[in-house]
């Protein structure tokens, strides 16, 4: 079997991440690897890269029998989709890093990898540069895995580092990731979670064999967060960051969610600023491991697509090992939260669906309280993101129903002693 194959490549997208990649094959020959084609949209665009190189026709490069791995790096998943599905059954190797395709379309991906026999990478389409979907494909046995909390999404956590050090309101920190290029012209798929659920789609098949539709993650993002919010965590010594995250139950289940949280200063987590992702993996024997790099930008996302198109050259695929060779785990619903709710008017709040109410602030301008509740409520209920009302974690939120009995037995001893 030949080890270390000739890559010849039909690429989509010449934006920041297709461009960033065609300057970084040219530095690196050694990898054997080289462009032929390059499919774009608008033709009309000056772009670094003889005009030979382009074309605007799909099929010039899915039906080239000379190319045998297709990478895309386009942002309309639906044209993705089909590029990436016509790519495999056309017996193509495949790097992608859109996101919102491969988590929208999961479960068909995984059944065209298995019925085409080729290999679909996907490292840059979670946390750019950090190499945490093979880690955790390679090297993490799920049962040993406890927990994962990670800051994927580098637009939200540059807007929350600016208003936290910079004393920015939301509107200007927002204003500056934009010009800076950290977020999208449409801002609302960074800043409301979209694209951090997307992400945890992905991570959460990785990590625990979980094949779950982004839409049924409980997912939040960061356009609520107030300035009296930000006051409230400075005055404990912590920070707001956009943290998704997952921790298996002593019920063998997995607890994930993608929601704000207060992070202690001496946090690993609250030492990724700007536009870097970090991630905290909790395992048996290992205790914590912290993976902390670039999220966002041309050569990171670049550096992940190469990492991809190098393993290629010696046939990896990812095996997916904790969906087809252990048994899956189950997401759980089953679990309560202690969060933190800010609001203008708490009518608005219904306070009967609290298990109970452990702090309660009603003189300052903006009333918060600090609270338990059960996750099925904030899956089905949507007063938590209306009128104003922001909702942060703190800093350990899952509580486990064992736990909650236990909980509410003691303050009713409590109570008993009180009175």
């Amino acid at each position: 079997m030949e080890t270390h194959k000739q890559l010849t490549i039909g690429l989509f997208g010449f934006g920041v991440v297709g461009e960033g990649l065609y300057k970084v094959l040219q530095q690196t020959p050694s990898l054997k690897a080289s462009i032929k084609k390059v499919c774009i949209k608008n033709p009309g665009k000056r772009r670094n890269a003889p005009a030979s190189l382009f074309t605007t026709d799909k099929n010039d490069i899915l039906n080239d029998r000379d190319i045998n791995v297709i990478v895309e790096v386009i942002d309309n998943a639906d044209a993705a989709f089909e590029i990436v599905a016509t790519a495999l059954r056309n017996g193509k190797e495949v790097v992608s890093a859109s996101k919102k395709m491969l988590a929208e379309h999961l479960p068909e991906l995984l059944a065209l990898q298995k019925e085409t026999d080729r290999s679909l990478l996907y490292e840059a389409a979670a946390c750019a540069s950090i190499p945490v979907i093979r880690n955790l494909e390679e090297y993490y046995d799920n049962d040993l895995l406890h927990s994962i909390r990670a800051i994927v999404n580098g637009s939200t956590n540059f807007i929350l580092t600016k208003i936290f050090e910079e004393g920015l309101d939301f509107k200007e920190a927002l204003l500056l990731a934009q010009q800076l290029g950290f977020a999208e012209s449409n801002p609302k798929l960074d800043v409301e979670g979209f694209d951090a659920v997307n992400k945890w789609t992905l991570l959460l098949n990785h990590a625990y064999g979980i094949v779950e539709r982004p839409e049924n993650i409980l997912f939040n993002g960061i356009q609520n967060i107030q300035a009296g919010d930000a006051a409230v965590a400075r005055s404990k010594n912590q920070q707001i960051k956009l943290v998704a995250q997952a921790k298996k139950l002593q019920n063998g289940k997995v607890a994930a969610f993608v929601l704000p949280q207060f992070v202690n200063h001496d946090e690993h987590l609250a030492f990724v600023k700007n536009e870097y992702n970090g991630v905290v993996i909790e395992s048996g024997f290992a205790d914590k491991q912290f993976f902390y790099g670039k999220g966002a930008g041309s050569f990171p996302t670049a550096s992940a697509v190469l990492s991809d198109i190098a393993a290629l050259r010696y046939h990896y695929r990812y095996e997916y090992k904790k969906l087809y060779h252990h048994t899956p785990h189950e997401l759980s619903n089953d679990i309560f939260l202690r969060v933190f709710v800010s609001f203008d008017n708490l009518a608005l709040i219904p306070k009967e669906k609290f298990e109970w109410i452990e702090e309660w602030h009603a003189q300052e301008e903006r009333k918060y309280l600090v609270g338990v509740i059960a996750f099925e409520e904030l899956k089905t209920g949507t007063w938590w993101k209306e009128s104003n009302t922001s909702l942060v974690l703190t800093p350990d939120p899952v509580i486990e129903d064992v736990e909650l009995r236990k909980l509410k037995k003691k303050s009713l001893e409590l109570a008993g002693v009180a009175g």
